[in-house]
Order: structure tokens, then C-alpha cells, then sequence
């Protein structure tokens, strides 16, 4: 019988490749990748597959939009085009829409660099949340989907965990709490992790992907 240490990291193996690294973002504590991983969440908001609003982040970042400033240049047509070619068709239009809103926000208010957003905050995920919030169609989810993922380069927020991990948790056989669940891996693969009971909070058959 496995530990609970061992049974994580065959998680972490199996399943635990983060969103932002599927939709072709290198996360780095930096304005541009940080600004997709702000996109992807965006598009992970809406009631759509995960898959599809995984092309559809790649097909807006194969476009060139990978800054704030770059889809600003972009054209209402052409964001509704891309997210068309992604399958991001039912929410296509009013999507076009916030992203170009985002990207305004973003720019006007923290320079296009969410680093200021998080110094805000002071680093404090409640307030980074909150401020989050204030992107239109970023709401609790897409707020908790961000800080899921940016928990690899943003120390401060670690552990980021929320209901839907602590329910793959429970599918695992995983403790539900923070501090046990922190403690089965070491601080760089929380976000994989979080990936990993995501996906299982999704598709409980994933689990035997993991077993012994």
C-alpha cells in the first residue's frame, strides 16, 4: 500500500500538467505570461468544456495577443474570429468584448503588469481575489482558477486550494485539508497538483490512472 506522498506524486505524474501549461503559456513571474494566464482564466469562467476554452486561449495567443497591448490593437472581428476557430462559439461575441476590457484595465490601471496588481494586494490572496474581480467575467471561479495556477510563481498565495481541488481530494483518498494536502508535496507542485484533483474532481475514473 502506497502513502499518501507516493500516491500525490503518481497524481502529480498522471495528471497534474497545469492549464496554463496546455494552452501554451510558460508561466513566469512576468507582465506577458501573467497576462495569458489571466486570459485562460477568463475563458475557463464560462460555462464551455475545459478543452475548448484551451484552443480557443491558443488560437487568441497564436494571433500574436500575447500582451494586453497586442489584443488592444486587435480588432472586435478578429477576437471573435479566433475564438470561433478555438469552438468558443456560444460566448464568442460578449467574450471579444471583455477581453478588450481586461486589457484596458490592465493597462490603465496597472500598467498592463499584474505584478502591480499582487503588490496591491500586498500579496494577500483574499485582496488579490478581490481585485481580480474587478476584470469584467472574472468572477469567484476564474479568481480561484488564477490563483490555482499562479500559485508556481506567486509564493504568497500557496497554498491556492478551493472546493473543487479539496473534491478531487476526497476522489483520491487525499486529506481535504490545506495544511495535510500541502504537506504531500513540495511547495513547486501545488499548482500541479491542483491540476491533477482538479481534473479528478471532473472525471472521478481518472483515479486509476494513479492506483498502485
Amino acid at each position: 500500500m502506497s502513502t499518501q506522498r507516493e500516491h500525490a506524486a503518481r497524481l502529480i505524474d498522471a495528471h497534474g500538467r497545469t492549464f496554463a501549461a496546455e494552452a501554451a503559456i510558460t508561466l513566469r513571474d512576468k507582465p506577458a505570461p501573467l497576462w495569458q494566464l489571466l486570459v485562460l482564466s477568463l475563458l475557463l469562467s464560462t460555462r464551455i468544456s475545459s478543452d475548448i476554452a484551451l484552443a480557443s486561449a491558443r488560437e487568441l495567443f497564436s494571433a500574436k495577443w500575447r500582451t494586453p497591448q497586442r489584443l488592444r490593437a486587435s480588432t472586435w472581428q478578429q477576437r471573435v474570429d479566433a475564438l470561433g476557430r478555438g469552438g468558443y462559439r456560444r460566448y464568442d461575441e460578449s467574450t471579444a468584448t471583455r477581453l478588450a476590457e481586461a486589457a484596458d484595465l490592465l493597462i490603465d490601471r496597472w500598467d498592463g503588469d499584474l505584478r502591480k496588481l499582487r503588490d496591491e494586494a500586498e500579496g494577500q490572496p483574499g485582496r488579490i481575489v478581490r481585485l481580480l474581480q474587478e476584470f469584467t467575467g472574472i468572477g469567484p471561479t476564474g479568481a480561484s482558477i488564477f490563483l490555482r495556477e499562479v500559485q508556481q510563481v506567486w509564493p504568497s498565495v500557496r497554498p491556492a486550494f478551493d472546493p473543487l481541488v479539496r473534491k478531487g481530494a476526497k476522489t483520491a483518498g487525499l486529506p481535504e485539508q490545506d495544511e495535510k494536502l500541502t504537506a504531500l508535496v513540495a511547495d513547486d507542485d501545488l499548482a500541479g497538483l491542483a491540476a491533477a484533483l482538479v481534473r479528478l474532481a471532473r472525471d472521478p475514473d481518472l483515479a486509476a490512472d494513479a492506483e498502485d
